[in-house]
């Protein structure tokens, strides 16, 4: 199985509506370039824009069940296309930073909120997410087990190692920050550890600090009948503007896991005891 995953690296408009107008357009131009899954940067619904006053924050947050979500709920379901879209979630006492991913008859199968919210940094008026998810999602082509990870929680092992876990295959990742080597080698690593696919979606240059180069990593590093290693990013985009696709092979990534000695096979979590707090602290 081939999935064809759109990265929308989009520059923001400046309301909700026309938000929801330029990503609407993204989707439909996504569709008519044959792909399966969407994919939106961080905090699609306001541009990642983050004022610290609670008063003007709460106004810009909305529901699950907002005119907004509802709509890309029903574009999934016309367009018959997987759509990750991103938004800024009411709740108390502080809002959240979601994704809700629906499948191409438009029914939620995924709703994550971001876990290590960047609290050092403007991301200190959110609340952070409670726990990582996986869903199988029905592409039409098969079931793909998908996760879900937002910008810095990429920085930390345990997200895409517990979305593992939990069995995901492809992890969706929000983005709103510099791609450079050092995050872009986290991605990969994450990748190679987790026998796992990765589709990261940044917004482009123009966006204060950021610089496009959305990625896929395919998380398969060598392959049995061909000699060395092969590069596990099979997509970078540039910096620019742009709706742009990349091709996951499920197919090739499921043959690796059944037969590599990465992600869980070889683990030893009894002696982990420290990271959870119940090992010995020295």
């Amino acid at each position: 199985m081939k999935l064809k995953i759109a990265f929308l690296q989009l520059l923001p408009e400046k309301t909700l509506q026309k938000q929801f107008r330029k990503g609407k357009t993204a989707c439909e131009q996504a569709k008519e370039m044959g792909a399966d899954i969407v994919l939106f940067p961080e905090m699609w619904s306001d541009g990642y824009y983050l004022p610290q006053d609670e008063a003007e924050l709460n106004t810009l947050a909305i529901g699950k069940d907002s005119d907004f979500i509802a709509g890309f709920r029903e574009l999934a379901a016309k367009l018959e296309l997987a759509i990750g879209i991103t938004f800024l979630e009411k709740n108390s006492p502080k809002p959240l930073n979601s994704m809700i991913l629906f499948d191409r008859q438009g029914k939620e199968v995924l709703h994550y909120s971001k876990v290590h919210i960047c609290a050092f940094d403007l991301e200190k008026v959110l609340s952070p997410g409670e726990d990582f998810y996986t869903a199988g999602l029905d592409t039409g082509k098969g079931i793909v087990k998908v996760g879900a990870m937002i910008c810095f929680d990429r920085e930390f092992p345990e997200s895409a190692r517990i979305l593992m876990l939990k069995g995901a295959e492809l992890i969706l990742a929000s983005n709103a920050c510099p791609m450079e080597i050092n995050r872009l080698s986290a991605l990969r690593t994450r990748a190679y550890e987790n026998m796992a696919a990765i589709a990261t979606c940044n917004y482009p240059e123009g966006m204060p600090d950021c610089n496009g180069h959305s990625t896929l990593f395919d998380g398969v590093p060598w392959l049995p009948d061909e000699p060395g290693v092969r590069d596990m990013c099979v997509f970078e985009a540039p910096g620019e503007e742009g709706i742009y696709t990349a091709v996951l092979d499920l197919d090739m990534l499921r043959e690796h896991r059944k037969n590599d000695v990465m992600g869980d096979k070889f683990r030893q979590p009894d002696k982990y005891g420290i990271l959870t707090g119940k090992g010995d602290q020295v």
